[in-house]
């Protein structure tokens, strides 16, 4: 894997469900083309934003395998395998081995809340168990522990862990990370209202959860910022802002499932004990989606 590939706007992808709560499987195969056909730079299936903490085991390898075929090798894809538990991510990795996968994205481990020292210990200890990239994802406002920078440098020196996805709205954290980092390593926003300022300072992209609604856009956006041509970056960051700001005034991802619905992509269906979206939100992220001319 190229650390190129992982520059631009990755799609945090949503698992779309039918009326009865099941996978729904067509629907997930045109999202992934609408994907590939918008140009987005890689997938990210599984994470937080796929509600994979409500998947089973069997349902997970199904819809990794369903992402590699339809895929084809066009795109990158690193699947979120993340846990509390070590040994859980191991053997996950172990679960997923003929899939095909390119990568993997692994949260911090939640609820445990591990010192800094557990946490090296912890990614460090997965990293000996793959030879695939692995991109670390800090969100402490889910997992209520916080990758400091030192941290995450010290890891960075580990040749297969190649990114980090930074969702702590740290700045001056952020901004540390991307002055010391190694070559190899980079970092991508993980909020999508934070992709200008942070790939102001360096960051090389983010890991969207717009881009399940604005494919298209977002990887417009990462592109002029790659350009570091900000003046076109500011406008198209501030016409995308409200649909930023719309996609978590409920817990991601009921606003983006909520806006896919009234696109005619999926069903409203999300995975106890999150539910569709209220009435509001549902006429807000309307709104939103019409006003950029996207409905």
């Amino acid at each position: 894997m190229k650390i190129e590939q992982l520059m631009g706007c990755g799609t945090a992808l949503i698992t779309p469900f039918n009326k009865n709560g099941e996978i729904d499987y067509q629907a997930y195969k045109k999202l992934i083309k609408r994907q590939i056909a918008s140009k987005i730079d890689f997938l990210i299936p599984l994470g937080t934003t796929g509600e994979a903490a409500c998947l089973s085991d069997s349902e997970k390898v199904t819809l990794l395998a369903a992402t590699v075929a339809e895929t084809k090798g066009k795109i990158p894809i690193f699947a979120g395998i993340g846990s509390n538990n070590t040994q859980s991510v191991i053997d996950n990795i172990a679960m997923l081995r003929h899939i095909g996968l390119d990568g993997f994205l692994i949260v911090t481990p939640y609820y445990n809340r591990p010192t800094q020292s557990g946490l090296y210990n912890h990614f460090k200890t997965i990293a000996t168990a793959t030879r695939k990239p692995i991109i670390l994802y800090n969100v402490p406002s889910r997992t209520g522990v916080n990758l400091a920078a030192d941290t995450c440098l010290e890891l960075a020196k580990i040749k297969n862990i190649v990114a980090v996805k930074e969702a702590s709205s740290n700045y001056s954290q952020i901004s540390e990370i991307i002055k010391k980092a190694p070559k190899h390593f980079v970092v991508l926003s993980g909020n999508d209202n934070e992709t200008l300022p942070l790939m102001a300072t360096g960051a090389k992209g983010v890991i969207s959860v717009v881009s399940n609604i604005a494919p298209k856009e977002m990887r417009d956006l990462t592109r002029i910022l790659l350009r570091n041509d900000f003046v076109a970056g500011r406008k198209l960051h501030h016409q995308l802002s409200d649909l930023f700001n719309h996609c978590f005034i409920e817990t991601n991802p009921t606003p983006v499932k909520a806006g896919m619905y009234k696109m005619g992509l999926i069903e409203n269906v999300l995975r106890p004990p999150l539910y569709a979206a209220t009435e509001k939100t549902i006429s807000t992220i309307t709104k939103t989606i019409q006003h950029l001319g996207l409905l």
